[in-house]
């Protein structure tokens, strides 16, 4: 397995608005709350270090792909 250290940090993002806000991106809720009508508060809710193999099935979870981070599946360093 690698001897890197990867971090996974969940953030909770409350939004206040008048209206039901629908299904919005990351880029769309930023600017409703810097520039928009929407009040929001980001709060860090858990921040954890993970290894190699953590790393790699977190990347599957995502829909995303280990050698994003340049790891194989089992968390091994790609050559």
């Amino acid at each position: 397995m690698t001897n890197r250290t990867f971090h996974r940090t969940i953030i909770q993002v409350e939004v206040l608005s008048e209206s039901p806000l629908g299904p919005v991106d990351l880029d769309t809720l930023h600017h409703m709350i810097t520039e928009g009508d929407c009040s929001g508060k980001l709060t860090t809710v858990r921040e954890e270090k993970l290894d190699g193999k953590q790393a790699a099935d977190a990347l599957l979870d995502q829909a995303s792909d280990p050698s994003f981070f340049n790891l194989t599946k089992d968390g091994h360093d790609l050559d």
